[in-house]
Protein backbone atom coordinates (compact mmCIF):
# COMPACT_ATOMS: atom_id res chain seq x y z
CA UNK A 1 0.00 0.00 0.00
CA UNK A 2 1.15 3.63 -0.72
CA UNK A 3 2.25 5.77 1.72
CA UNK A 4 -0.05 8.32 2.34
CA UNK A 5 3.32 11.04 2.52
CA UNK A 6 3.78 9.47 -1.06
CA UNK A 7 0.75 9.99 -2.48
CA UNK A 8 1.20 13.98 -1.17
CA UNK A 9 4.62 14.09 -2.48
CA UNK A 10 3.30 13.28 -5.74
CA UNK A 11 -0.01 15.46 -5.89
CA UNK A 12 1.91 18.60 -4.73
CA UNK A 13 5.25 18.33 -6.25
CA UNK A 14 5.67 15.34 -8.74
CA UNK A 15 3.94 17.45 -11.63
CA UNK A 16 7.12 20.49 -12.23
CA UNK A 17 8.92 19.66 -15.05
CA UNK A 18 9.62 23.20 -15.83
CA UNK A 19 13.44 22.61 -14.42
CA UNK A 20 13.84 20.12 -15.74
CA UNK A 21 15.55 20.90 -19.00
CA UNK A 22 18.09 22.52 -16.88
CA UNK A 23 19.14 19.31 -14.77
CA UNK A 24 19.77 17.88 -17.95
CA UNK A 25 21.63 20.49 -19.65
CA UNK A 26 24.06 20.50 -16.46
CA UNK A 27 24.30 16.67 -16.15
CA UNK A 28 25.56 17.07 -19.85
CA UNK A 29 27.83 18.81 -19.15
CA UNK A 30 29.34 18.36 -15.92
CA UNK A 31 29.10 14.20 -16.29
CA UNK A 32 28.29 11.55 -13.37
CA UNK A 33 28.14 11.08 -10.44
CA UNK A 34 25.27 12.93 -9.91
CA UNK A 35 24.06 13.73 -6.10
CA UNK A 36 20.25 15.06 -5.66
CA UNK A 37 19.80 16.37 -2.36
CA UNK A 38 15.90 16.40 -1.36
CA UNK A 39 15.16 13.96 -3.92
CA UNK A 40 11.68 13.11 -2.52
CA UNK A 41 10.06 10.33 -4.78
CA UNK A 42 12.70 10.92 -7.34
CA UNK A 43 11.14 13.12 -9.85
CA UNK A 44 14.30 14.59 -10.80
CA UNK A 45 17.01 11.69 -10.09
CA UNK A 46 14.72 8.98 -12.29
CA UNK A 47 14.87 11.48 -15.18
CA UNK A 48 18.34 11.56 -15.02
CA UNK A 49 18.34 8.22 -14.75
CA UNK A 50 16.68 7.19 -17.69
CA UNK A 51 19.00 9.18 -19.60
CA UNK A 52 21.92 6.65 -18.33
CA UNK A 53 23.27 9.18 -15.70
CA UNK A 54 24.70 7.53 -12.22
CA UNK A 55 22.71 8.86 -9.56
CA UNK A 56 22.87 9.30 -5.64
CA UNK A 57 19.55 10.39 -4.49
CA UNK A 58 19.60 12.09 -1.15
CA UNK A 59 16.47 12.18 1.37
CA UNK A 60 15.36 12.00 4.74
CA UNK A 61 12.15 10.83 4.39
CA UNK A 62 11.57 6.89 4.62
CA UNK A 63 9.29 6.37 3.06
CA UNK A 64 9.65 9.02 0.12
CA UNK A 65 12.99 6.78 -0.63
CA UNK A 66 11.49 3.38 -0.79
CA UNK A 67 9.05 4.38 -3.28
CA UNK A 68 11.79 5.93 -5.07
CA UNK A 69 13.57 3.02 -4.78
CA UNK A 70 10.74 0.40 -6.15
CA UNK A 71 10.00 2.89 -8.72
CA UNK A 72 14.14 3.07 -10.07
CA UNK A 73 14.35 -0.54 -10.57
CA UNK A 74 16.64 -1.55 -13.24
CA UNK A 75 18.69 1.77 -13.31
CA UNK A 76 21.68 3.40 -12.48
CA UNK A 77 20.10 4.67 -9.47
CA UNK A 78 21.53 4.33 -5.63
CA UNK A 79 19.33 5.89 -2.57
CA UNK A 80 20.56 7.46 0.47
CA UNK A 81 18.62 7.77 3.62
CA UNK A 82 20.11 11.18 5.44
CA UNK A 83 20.03 14.71 6.81
CA UNK A 84 21.37 17.26 4.04
CA UNK A 85 22.82 18.83 6.64
CA UNK A 86 25.29 16.16 8.14
CA UNK A 87 25.29 13.85 5.47
CA UNK A 88 28.66 11.93 4.86
CA UNK A 89 29.17 9.30 1.57
CA UNK A 90 32.62 8.97 1.38
CA UNK A 91 32.69 9.97 -2.40
CA UNK A 92 32.82 13.23 -4.37
CA UNK A 93 30.44 14.09 -6.99
CA UNK A 94 30.70 16.07 -10.68
CA UNK A 95 27.31 17.72 -10.05
CA UNK A 96 25.24 18.32 -6.38
CA UNK A 97 21.76 19.55 -7.52
CA UNK A 98 18.89 21.15 -4.88
CA UNK A 99 15.95 21.57 -7.15
CA UNK A 100 12.26 23.29 -6.16
CA UNK A 101 13.59 25.43 -3.18
CA UNK A 102 15.06 22.26 -0.78
CA UNK A 103 17.31 24.15 0.27
CA UNK A 104 15.02 27.00 2.00
CA UNK A 105 13.42 24.29 3.87
CA UNK A 106 16.97 23.74 5.86
CA UNK A 107 15.57 26.33 8.97
CA UNK A 108 18.05 29.02 8.84
CA UNK A 109 21.70 30.52 8.09
CA UNK A 110 23.68 27.75 10.16
CA UNK A 111 21.34 24.87 8.99
CA UNK A 112 22.31 25.82 5.56
CA UNK A 113 25.76 26.52 6.24
CA UNK A 114 25.65 22.71 7.90
CA UNK A 115 25.13 21.73 4.46
CA UNK A 116 27.41 23.66 2.47
CA UNK A 117 29.76 22.42 3.99
CA UNK A 118 28.78 18.82 3.38
CA UNK A 119 28.21 19.97 -0.39
CA UNK A 120 31.71 20.84 -0.53
CA UNK A 121 33.19 17.86 0.79
CA UNK A 122 31.75 16.02 -1.69
CA UNK A 123 32.43 18.00 -4.46
CA UNK A 124 34.84 16.49 -6.72
CA UNK A 125 37.57 19.30 -7.73
CA UNK A 126 35.55 20.77 -10.65
CA UNK A 127 32.44 19.92 -9.12
CA UNK A 128 29.43 22.33 -9.05
CA UNK A 129 26.66 22.97 -7.16
CA UNK A 130 23.27 24.13 -8.33
CA UNK A 131 20.54 25.36 -5.72
CA UNK A 132 17.06 26.62 -6.95
CA UNK A 133 15.46 29.43 -4.94
CA UNK A 134 12.89 31.86 -4.90
CA UNK A 135 11.62 34.96 -2.97
CA UNK A 136 9.01 36.27 -5.87
CA UNK A 137 5.85 34.67 -5.13
CA UNK A 138 2.63 36.53 -5.20
CA UNK A 139 1.01 36.60 -1.45
CA UNK A 140 -3.01 35.49 -1.45
CA UNK A 141 -5.03 34.26 1.20
CA UNK A 142 -8.46 32.59 0.11
CA UNK A 143 -11.93 34.01 2.21
CA UNK A 144 -15.01 32.33 2.02
CA UNK A 145 -17.04 33.06 -0.93
CA UNK A 146 -13.72 34.07 -2.95
CA UNK A 147 -12.06 32.18 -5.58
CA UNK A 148 -10.24 29.56 -4.98
CA UNK A 149 -6.89 27.93 -7.11
CA UNK A 150 -8.11 24.09 -8.01
CA UNK A 151 -6.95 21.54 -6.28
CA UNK A 152 -3.83 18.64 -7.20
CA UNK A 153 -5.73 15.77 -7.00
CA UNK A 154 -5.53 11.79 -7.72
CA UNK A 155 -7.56 8.56 -7.59
CA UNK A 156 -5.91 5.50 -5.89
CA UNK A 157 -7.98 2.93 -5.11
CA UNK A 158 -10.91 4.22 -4.83
CA UNK A 159 -9.92 7.05 -2.60
CA UNK A 160 -9.71 10.83 -3.91
CA UNK A 161 -6.73 12.97 -2.15
CA UNK A 162 -6.99 16.34 -3.04
CA UNK A 163 -4.66 19.24 -2.04
CA UNK A 164 -5.56 22.78 -2.19
CA UNK A 165 -3.92 26.04 -1.92
CA UNK A 166 -5.72 28.34 0.04
CA UNK A 167 -2.60 30.92 1.17
CA UNK A 168 0.41 32.65 0.79
CA UNK A 169 1.89 34.80 3.47
CA UNK A 170 5.07 36.40 4.10
CA UNK A 171 5.84 36.40 7.77
CA UNK A 172 8.69 36.77 10.03
CA UNK A 173 10.06 33.09 10.04
CA UNK A 174 10.11 33.46 6.42
CA UNK A 175 7.46 32.39 3.25
CA UNK A 176 4.47 30.56 4.29
CA UNK A 177 2.28 28.32 2.12
CA UNK A 178 -1.16 26.51 3.61
CA UNK A 179 -2.73 23.89 1.60
CA UNK A 180 -6.00 22.23 2.74
CA UNK A 181 -5.68 17.95 2.22
CA UNK A 182 -8.94 16.53 1.51
CA UNK A 183 -9.21 12.69 1.62
CA UNK A 184 -12.68 11.12 0.18
CA UNK A 185 -12.96 7.59 0.86
CA UNK A 186 -14.82 5.01 -1.06
CA UNK A 187 -18.14 5.19 1.23
CA UNK A 188 -18.15 9.26 1.27
CA UNK A 189 -16.12 9.72 4.25
CA UNK A 190 -14.37 12.95 4.48
CA UNK A 191 -11.16 13.82 6.14
CA UNK A 192 -9.46 17.48 6.00
CA UNK A 193 -5.93 18.75 7.47
CA UNK A 194 -4.42 21.79 6.77
CA UNK A 195 -1.02 21.66 5.77
CA UNK A 196 1.54 24.29 6.03
CA UNK A 197 5.50 24.71 4.89
CA UNK A 198 7.78 27.37 5.27
CA UNK A 199 10.33 28.96 2.96
CA UNK A 200 13.16 30.77 4.73
CA UNK A 201 13.90 33.81 3.29
CA UNK A 202 17.65 33.89 1.34
CA UNK A 203 18.49 35.50 -1.87
CA UNK A 204 20.61 34.42 -4.38
CA UNK A 205 23.62 37.25 -3.27
CA UNK A 206 23.09 35.83 0.14
CA UNK A 207 23.57 32.14 -0.72
CA UNK A 208 26.67 32.72 -2.49
CA UNK A 209 28.20 34.70 -0.13
CA UNK A 210 27.25 32.15 2.21
CA UNK A 211 29.00 29.83 -0.12
CA UNK A 212 31.96 31.69 -0.22
CA UNK A 213 32.22 31.90 3.54
CA UNK A 214 32.71 27.79 3.70
CA UNK A 215 35.55 27.75 0.45
CA UNK A 216 33.04 27.50 -2.42
CA UNK A 217 33.15 30.17 -4.87
CA UNK A 218 29.91 31.65 -7.12
CA UNK A 219 29.20 30.75 -11.00
CA UNK A 220 27.33 32.12 -13.44
CA UNK A 221 23.88 31.94 -12.05
CA UNK A 222 20.72 29.95 -13.92
CA UNK A 223 17.32 30.75 -14.43
CA UNK A 224 14.52 28.64 -14.65
CA UNK A 225 11.44 30.11 -15.83
CA UNK A 226 7.34 31.42 -14.08
CA UNK A 227 5.15 29.63 -16.05
CA UNK A 228 0.99 30.15 -15.37
CA UNK A 229 0.96 27.45 -12.74
CA UNK A 230 4.58 27.86 -11.17
CA UNK A 231 6.92 30.62 -10.07
CA UNK A 232 10.17 30.71 -11.91
CA UNK A 233 13.22 30.26 -9.88
CA UNK A 234 17.02 31.24 -9.86
CA UNK A 235 19.73 28.64 -9.79
CA UNK A 236 23.09 29.67 -7.63
CA UNK A 237 25.56 27.54 -9.19
CA UNK A 238 28.36 27.00 -6.77
CA UNK A 239 31.94 25.26 -7.45
CA UNK A 240 34.08 23.63 -5.46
Amino acid sequence: MTATEVIWHDIECGGYREDLPLWRALAGEHGDPILEVGAGTGRVSLDLARLGHEVVALDRDEDLLAELAARAAGMTLETVLADARTFALGRQFALCLVPMQAIQLFGGVEERAAFLRCARAHLSPEGVLAIALTDVVETYEITDGGPAPLPDTCELDGVVYASRPIAVRRQREGLVIERLREIIAADGAHHVRENRIVLDRVGAAELEHEGRAVGLRALARAQIPATPDYVGSEVVMLGG
